[in-house]
């Protein structure tokens, strides 16, 4: 029920059937992170406005129009499916309408995501387990490329994190667990049901 009534106060459409893709195994099937898993995220972990949050394999956009609507930063959608990344821009168009706003701090992007090219802003990286861990480890080295030449404090949010990230980023990486935060109604249930974030820190 919470779910529709997020979607109506925000004048978006996010439910709906899971989606593939593509054909290709290395990029997982649509699924919305549910609302109250980002009532638990963002009741702990706090955004500024001048943040700027990529959602990576966003399908119709629900973390980046709810997150704008509580911090207005950035926010920046990757989705490599067609018919997503459409929806996603319909959803755009009705929430700008609704909340009478006109701004450029909402953008959606349709490529491969490991052909996204980091934004020098980019400092908050969300990941609900879109691809394989091959593809997560090349958006990672392009996160840290960009560090390199922009040093920066950057984020990277984890939902039902796999244990393969988990693994790459702790022991390939120099990004340090920052915090963890568990969906307590569902965690007993399946240890999954958690946020992990990794924060690299600036030089």
């Amino acid at each position: 029920m919470k779910e529709h009534l997020y979607d109506k106060q925000l004048n978006i459409k996010t439910g709906g059937d899971q989606m593939a893709p593509t054909k290709s195994f290395h990029y997982h099937r649509y699924e919305p992170t549910p609302y109250h898993a980002l009532e638990n995220l963002y009741d702990q972990y706090k955004l500024k406005s001048s943040d700027q949050v990529v959602d990576f394999g966003c399908g119709k956009g629900r973390l980046l129009f709810y997150t704008h609507y509580l911090f207005h930063p950035t926010v920046i959608g990757v989705e490599m499916n067609e018919e997503l990344y459409q929806e996603a821009v319909a959803n755009q168009e009705r929430y700008l309408q609704k909340a009478k706003l006109r701004t450029d701090k909402i953008q959606f992007y349709c490529c491969l995501a490991e052909e996204y090219s980091i934004d020098p802003l980019d400092n908050h990286f969300y990941f609900f387990n879109p691809f394989t861990i091959q593809i997560f480890m090349k958006i990672v080295n392009n996160i840290l490329v960009s560090a390199e030449k922009s040093p920066r404090e950057i984020d990277l949010v984890l939902y039902y994190p796999s244990e393969n990230y988990i693994y790459y980023l702790e022991n390939h990486t120099p990004f340090e667990l920052l915090e963890e935060i568990i969906l307590h109604n569902l965690f007993k249930h399946n240890s999954n049901e958690r946020f992990l974030i990794y924060r690299l820190r600036k030089n």
